[in-house]
C-alpha cells in the first residue's frame, strides 16, 4: 500500500574470518535473536514473531553463512551466502563494503529476499513480498595473545 516499515533485529552473533589478501580463506558466519525484532509497535513485533510469519518458538534464529568473496574494487566486495530463515536455505549474493581502520572493522552490506520463499507470512495485496535487509555491523578488533 506504499507504506515502508522499518525495524531491526540484534542479538548479533559473528564468526569473521576475513582477509582480503585471501579471499579463497575467508569465512563469515552470522546469527540473529528473531524475537528482538523490533518496529517500534508492539503489536506488529508480536504478530512477527507468531507463527504467521518468523515463528520464533521453532526457529529463533537467522543465519547467515558465507560460501564465496569476489574483490570488486577498493573496499568493495560481492559475497555469496547462504541464508536460513525459518529452516528454510536460500543462497544470496550481498555487496558489501569492509574496512579496517584504527583497530575498528566495519562491514556494511545490503540485500533483498522475497519473504514468500522463506515461508513468512502469506501472499498480501497489502503486504509486499520484497524485503531489503542492510546490514551494518562495526566491532574492535580483538587482539590475539601469543603464548
Amino acid at each position: 500500500m506504499g507504506i515502508t516499515t522499518g525495524g531491526s533485529i540484534s542479538g548479533l552473533l559473528t564468526k569473521v574470518r576475513f582477509t582480503p589478501e585471501n579471499l579463497n580463506a575467508s569465512t563469515l558466519e552470522a546469527s540473529v535473536e528473531v524475537n528482538t525484532i523490533n518496529t517500534d509497535n508492539s503489536s506488529r513485533d508480536e504478530h512477527l514473531r507468531s507463527e504467521d510469519f518468523f515463528d520464533v518458538a521453532r526457529f529463533p534464529k537467522i543465519m547467515l553463512k558465507s560460501i564465496a568473496f569476489k574483490h570488486k574494487s577498493g573496499s568493495n566486495y560481492v559475497g555469496t551466502f547462504t541464508l536460513t530463515i525459518k529452516g528454510k536455505s536460500k543462497q544470496i549474493e550481498m555487496p558489501f563494503t569492509f574496512s579496517d581502520k584504527d583497530n575498528v572493522v566495519e562491514f556494511k552490506g545490503k540485500f533483498k529476499i522475497n519473504r514468500l520463499d522463506f515461508g513468512i507470512g502469506s501472499e498480501s495485496l497489502i503486504l509486499s513480498d520484497d524485503v531489503t535487509v542492510n546490514i551494518d555491523c562495526e566491532e574492535k578488533k580483538q587482539e590475539t595473545a601469543q603464548i
